[in-house]
């Protein structure tokens, strides 16, 4: 039987039609899919490279990213320190043959002595490829201030090298900076080890930010007290005035604030490097409640150095008469011989309060006082550091009369144990500043911003004297022994880090910083200070009526 025929017909005029829109819908379709994803890819990898990176960290990412998109873990660059011969024997520094402990450090003087080499830094572009910038992206408000001890030599039209020569006076030593790396010409030893740790502390500014300090040539004087007297170079003698650095300024100087030595540790008596003390003392609010604290007003110190201080002792709890004070003098040569058992600064927030008051200056208890959590009677200062003339009264502390400190005193306890909640407020919020506004992110990235700004007023290029020897932190530590090695091993920057915004400070840009209705709350260097007095007094006036 044959097989019955297939009936192929064939397609209809109307099929055929059909068919061809449809072909064609579907052609167009692949067309636009494969485009799209095709432009996707061009447009990322476009913005990629065209778009211009904050930091070398942004090639380095996008070299690192998996196919999945992930960022590959790449390990931050580290430091070390390596030390290739035994520290030199010490120098015969005590003017004499007796056997006192030196005043100065023998181990600034040793490595500036010394002929060893230090190694080169790391290339900037390498060194912050794999970084990440700071955590907290707000602008601590005393930055503002940093253009406002610059302004003088800003409106002078810049610094010059005579200006430079003339801080030479009262300089303890000067500091340069080349290529990244630093060069320190001594000339008259600072007391104990506060040249050793402040150059330190610029050290690791270096490591932490390499290749963003620019060259620049500076004066350091490590005294106790501002010393360029503004009425000294007004008008025509504004050409001759000396920028000078220093670790506290008044109304009547032009001194350039820059951060204590403290923050890198102040190893005769036993005062750890910031970072470890600032956990000493959040330990230290821990473990007793604000409310089971004494309620009175804390103070420990030496009150030898200063008459003000003298007069505070007055105010302690006597047979006849309590200003709820409770006042501790500190004998620091006993406290060294007992091992510091007695001076734990992690363990005196024990009180309610604490009381602030300056030494021959301003002091560098400030900072220890004001972390405590204890709401602080911060009795009327002459002097500021870089950071305190951002503080606001009842905000930040309670302030106290300087020519009536005992009744003062009194009444702030008096209203504090009537007012718990605000007084441990006021305690809180002071706490809160030094621990967000003043860790060591903070202290880097005001060294690193002042500097690039006083760098921009060099009318000169700076060039390394022959007096100058070059120091890293190599040569520092590897001389150093006992407590200063253990606290500049502890404080040194173990990575470096990328401050990655205009201003090379995170949240902060030259708008923000410039900023002038922040002269409402502190006096500039140059305004009236009675006038200023008696606007915040109004202020706390005012708001101490409303606690009430």
């Amino acid at each position: 039987m044959a097989a019955a025929p297939v009936d192929v017909r064939r397609p209809t005029p109307k099929f055929v039609a059909a068919l061809s829109r449809t072909s064609s819908a579907f052609l167009f379709f692949s067309v636009v899919v494969v485009g799209l994803f095709s432009s996707a890819r061009w447009i990322t990898s476009y913005t990629l490279q065209a778009s211009p990176p904050a930091t070398a960290a942004i090639p380095a990412a996008v070299a690192a990213t998996t196919r999945a998109g992930v960022p590959a873990a790449t390990p931050r660059p580290t430091y070390s320190i390596s030390c290739s011969a035994p520290p030199h024997p010490p120098l015969n520094l005590s003017g004499g043959g007796g056997a006192r402990t030196p005043q100065t450090s023998q181990t600034l003087a040793l490595a500036l002595s010394s002929s060893s080499s230090c190694r080169s830094s790391p290339d900037p572009a390498n060194a912050s490829a794999s970084v990440s910038a700071s955590n907290s992206s707000s602008c601590p408000s005393y930055f503002r201030f940093i253009h406002e001890d610059l302004r003088p030599w800003r409106d002078a039209g810049g610094i010059t090298r005579a200006m430079l020569a003339r801080a030479r006076v009262t300089a303890s030593f000067r500091l340069l900076v080349l290529g990244g790396r630093a060069f320190v010409q001594r000339f008259l030893p600072a007391f104990q080890t506060r040249d050793l740790f402040t150059i330190w502390g610029v050290l690791q500014l270096l490591r932490r930010y390499p290749g963003r300090v620019p060259d620049l040539d500076l004066m350091f004087d490590c005294a106790d007290w501002p010393v360029v007297r503004t009425h000294l170079y007004r008008g025509k003698h504004a050409a001759f005035m000396p920028p000078l650095f220093s670790y506290c300024g008044d109304d009547k100087t032009l001194d350039i604030v820059f951060p204590d030595w403290s923050f890198w540790g102040w190893p005769e008596i036993n005062i750890k490097p910031w970072d470890a003390l600032r956990q000493d003392l959040k330990d230290g609010n821990n473990r007793v409640k604000w409310l089971d604290r004494e309620p009175y007003a804390y103070w420990k110190g030496n009150p030898a150095v200063a008459v003000t201080r003298q007069e505070l002792v007055n105010c302690n709890v006597s047979t006849t008469k309590d200003w709820n004070a409770r006042i501790y003098k500190q004998d620091w040569f006993r406290e060294s011989k007992a091992g510091y058992k007695d001076s734990n600064l992690g363990s005196q927030c024990m009180h309610r309060y604490k009381i602030y008051i300056e030494g021959s200056a301003w002091s560098v208890s400030q900072k220890y006082i004001l972390a405590c959590d204890s709401m602080t009677l911060l009795v009327t200062p002459r002097y500021y550091d870089f950071f305190s003339r951002s503080l606001m009264p009842i905000q930040h502390y309670w302030p106290v009369h300087n020519d009536n400190k005992c009744d003062s005193i009194k009444y702030a306890v008096d209203w504090g144990n009537s007012h718990k909640q605000l007084a441990q407020r006021i305690g809180k919020k002071a706490s809160d500043f030094i621990e967000e506004d003043v860790n060591m992110d903070r202290v880097y990235d005001y060294m690193l911003h002042l500097l690039t700004e006083y760098a921009k007023l060099l009318r000169f290029r700076p060039i390394k004297p022959p007096e100058a020897v070059e120091i890293c932190p190599d040569s520092l530590a590897c001389q150093a022994e006992g407590l200063e090695k253990k606290f500049l091993m502890e404080s040194m920057v173990k990575s470096a880090r990328d401050a990655g915004h205009e201003s090379g400070i995170p949240g902060c840009n030259s708008r923000l910083l410039r900023c002038h209705w922040c002269q409402f709350f502190l006096p500039s260097t140059t305004t009236n200070r009675e006038k200023s007095t008696e606007e915040k007094g109004g202020f706390v006036s005012t708001l101490e009526g409303q606690f009430l």
